[in-house]
């Protein structure tokens, strides 16, 4: 799978890391990890097969973000005109798990809208978030904006990321799963603290 990946993006570029985006934010398991890794590496001078791809760093992270919206906005329809007789079809349980989409629908009747932004940053839950937000019609406006906002922090992290080891490609290839838990938790973190910050301030004018 990750060489698949990686010649894919070397060879196509933007094209192949928007569309292997949109895939993996329609159910389909590619790490998202390698794909923005690796667009980053090559933005950050990475050859492959002696040939230098004509990329930039913040083109893969924005690229890699209006990816994620599309294939979500996609999930979204589906849960939202479907419902739960096409998530449960057996013609699509070989891509749809039951227990992937369960742990979404937890997700997000937890945290509510909020669940469409920081769900981006969680493993699964990130690939199923869209399903119960359609479920759920969330408004299509909100459900893109949250979803923007939540996607460009992950897109953007990994591409920096792999531009800046870009000279050291071959020993970062092999611990992808180490790098995106750290980052997760990172992003997590951080979006907690700016959450609760937020939310105090407003408690203070409403008082």
């Amino acid at each position: 799978m990750t060489h698949f990946l990686t010649t894919t993006v070397a060879h196509h570029g933007y094209l192949a890391v928007f569309l292997l985006m949109v895939l993996e934010s329609m159910f389909i398991p590619i790490p998202s990890e390698v794909i923005m890794l690796f667009g980053g590496a090559l933005a950050g001078g990475l050859a492959v097969g002696g040939h230098h791809a004509h990329v930039t760093v913040w083109g893969m992270g924005l690229v890699g973000a209006a990816g994620n919206l599309v294939g979500s906005l996609i999930g979204y329809a589906i849960g939202r005109y479907g419902g739960h007789a096409v998530v449960t079809h057996r013609s699509v349980s070989w891509l749809i798990r039951p227990h992937h989409v369960e742990r979404a629908e937890a997700f997000f009747s937890r945290y509510g809208p909020v669940a469409v932004f920081v769900g981006r940053l969680l493993p699964v839950v990130r690939t199923f978030i869209s399903l119960p937000a359609g479920l759920a019609e969330m408004p299509v406006a909100r459900f893109s904006l949250f979803t923007l906002l939540g996607c460009l922090p992950w897109t953007f992290a990994l591409a920096l990321i792999g531009d800046a080891v870009a000279g050291h490609w071959d020993s970062v290839a092999h611990g992808f799963t180490p790098v995106s838990i750290v980052i997760a938790v990172v992003l997590v973190v951080a979006l907690v603290v700016w959450w609760r910050r937020n939310a105090g301030a407003r408690a203070d004018v409403a008082r």
